[in-house]
């Protein structure tokens, strides 16, 4: 798909919005974690100072004793992770068995305040998260400030963020992953009524409607009014030239038949010379008006591909039309024609093309013509036609495309070549003159234009 197609675009962004929001959620999913799990675990270590608190005994000697160990059996575990320690004056010290020979770089502080949490050195190089707070003891003597700290290793609350990643990342995954499918509905969702209107130009190129719906959202109606408009605008522009072209031809027919009956007028008074140098001259003007004609109809036609023809049947019965004329059913004709072709255009456009080559095809026949139809490309059809006679020399092929005739003896020769190319052209196809190889005569390739629907079918091949 084109990187310019709006539905690659729409779901590159979206995807990546999604992406992005699905990134910063995380993040700050783990953020509020990592400080609500800071939180909880200076709870738990106020809880273990408080705990401690009570069971310390100061002796009149100084010495510092715990009367009961905590129940976390962490703390008797050599670098468990979890520590306390109790600074006394003197210098005086009562630490966990988990510190070992290790001790704690406390802060000790003014007594009455409330407990301090942050972040110190531990054993073997290790982060603690400690809470700290000093409390006064009356067991002997004068009240006697104790510093009781509690700490646990960063490693313990590191494990349980890598836990909480471990279920926050997949399910983040599994969220884009859905959320990345829900928006490619949405976003076909959206889009729909643009396939639709594209379905509905191309019926318009096809010649099945000429008008779009306005049954489309309110944010696609101003293209479809417009369009709308356009259409009729040109269907309109197109009925006015036609028309014209008729008046126009119609007004020449009038005198072209007076320069006729002067002709003949000449000619009975004995004045062949004169008359045959009218009549061909009237001759000329009639093929001249005729080619432009059906060359601005072709033009029209082409522009609005307002007509779609079935090739198979309109060569068929352009055939049977062909075999009434004199000599032609005496010839074979045969046909390879692919069914389900159509031609993107008028059909009387195109039954005049086909008459056109047929009939020189049966002019110069011996005894054979071929008709061929098939697909050229996804968007075009050939049409070859071949006959057995002399065939075409290559330097008539530029006369025939300045409007000359091939051959004076024969009537018509040529002429109908050069209008079938024009009409070719019109419709943006081409014409090309060769010798067949199969028939040895002349070979005639035209392209045209393939109506979107038609759809090729399986090749029937006849011999008449």
């Amino acid at each position: 798909m084109s990187r310019r197609s709006l539905l690659v675009r729409l779901g590159c962004a979206a995807a990546l919005m999604i992406v992005l929001a699905l990134a910063l959620g995380g993040a700050g999913l783990t953020l509020i974690f990592d400080r609500q799990m800071e939180r909880r675990a200076a709870a738990e270590l106020d809880v273990h100072a408080k705990m401690l608190a009570a069971q310390i005994r100061v002796e009149a000697s100084g010495a510092v004793f715990v009367d009961a160990p905590l129940a976390d059996p962490r703390f008797e575990q050599p670098y468990s992770g979890l520590y306390w320690q109790v600074d006394a004056p003197g210098g005086r010290q009562a630490r966990s068995r988990s510190l070992w020979d290790a001790v704690l770089p406390v802060a000790p502080g003014p007594a009455g305040l409330p407990a301090r949490t942050g972040w110190i050195g531990g054993p073997e190089h290790s982060r603690l998260l400690a809470v700290q707070r000093t409390v006064l003891l009356e067991d002997v003597g004068p009240e006697t400030a104790v510093h009781i700290a509690v700490a646990i290793d960063s490693a313990d609350l590191q494990a349980e963020r890598l836990s909480f990643l471990g279920l926050l990342v997949p399910s983040l995954l599994a969220l884009g992953a859905v959320l990345i499918v829900a928006m490619a509905g949405f976003i076909q969702l959206a889009l729909r009524p643009f396939r639709a209107l594209r379905g509905e130009l191309g019926q318009i190129h096809a010649g099945r409607r000429r008008q779009l719906s306005r049954d489309v959202p309110d944010e696609v109606q101003p293209v479809v009014d417009d369009l709308n408009r356009l259409i009729a605008f040109q269907d309109a522009a197109v009925e006015r030239a036609r028309t014209q072209a008729g008046d126009l031809a119609h007004g020449l027919k009038t005198p072209l038949a007076v320069l006729a009956a002067m002709a003949r007028e000449a000619r009975g008074q004995g004045r062949d010379k004169l008359a045959a140098d009218i009549e061909e001259q009237v001759r000329t003007m009639g093929r001249h008006v005729d080619r432009a004609l059906a060359r601005a109809r072709a033009g029209m036609a082409a522009a609005l591909g307002t007509h779609a023809a079935d090739v198979a049947l309109v060569a068929r019965k352009t055939i049977r039309a062909l075999r009434t004329l004199p000599g032609a059913d005496s010839l074979r004709w045969k046909e390879d024609i692919q069914e389900g072709l159509r031609f993107a255009g008028d059909e009387g456009d195109l039954t005049e093309l086909l008459g056109n080559l047929l009939d020189n095809g049966r002019k110069w026949a011996a005894a054979e013509v071929r008709l061929t139809v098939r697909t050229a490309t996804p968007g075009m059809l050939e049409i070859v036609i071949e006959d057995d006679g002399p065939g075409l020399p290559e330097d008539e092929a530029v006369r025939i495309e300045r409007g000359r005739r091939w051959d004076e003896t024969r009537p018509g020769t040529g002429f109908g070549l050069a209008i079938a190319r024009d009409l070719a052209e019109a419709y943006r196809g081409a014409i090309a003159f060769s010798r067949s190889p199969h028939l040895g005569g002349l070979k005639v390739t035209m392209t045209l234009p393939r109506a979107r629907s038609g759809a090729a079918g399986a090749g029937a091949t006849s011999a008449a």
